[in-house]
């Protein structure tokens, strides 16, 4: 099941506070940015974000949650109510997120005769 445009607005309203939070849409779904990091996403209508030791930290008994088949587990945001609680997850994670990776172009090789 996809999830919906309104989920996304929504949440996105609820982050609004935040400066450069990005989606991007994949499959029916949504991946969420937060300064370039990967913070998690919407899959089915739900708010998963990366299991990394602060937001297990700032969300002690949330549930792991499969975001599709075949993918790594992510934990639920249960308390997607509260601006400030989302705010709050996503400050505490940002400095344990990976750094995107910058893909290399391929620079074509042309033999000059």
């Amino acid at each position: 099941m996809a999830s919906s445009k309104e989920y996304l607005e929504f949440i996105l309203e609820q982050l609004s506070e935040l400066e450069d939070v990005t989606y991007k849409k994949m499959m029916g779904e949504y991946i969420l940015y937060y300064k370039t990091k990967i913070v998690g996403g919407i899959y089915d209508n739900r708010l998963l974000v990366k299991p990394v030791n602060s937001a297990k930290t700032y969300m002690p008994n949330a549930q792991l949650e499969l975001p599709y088949d075949g993918a790594k587990q992510m934990l639920l945001v249960d308390d997607v109510d509260s601006r400030e609680y989302l705010a709050g997850l996503f400050k505490a994670m940002y400095e344990e997120l990976p750094s995107p990776i910058i893909k290399k172009k391929n620079a074509k090789c042309r033999n000059k005769k």
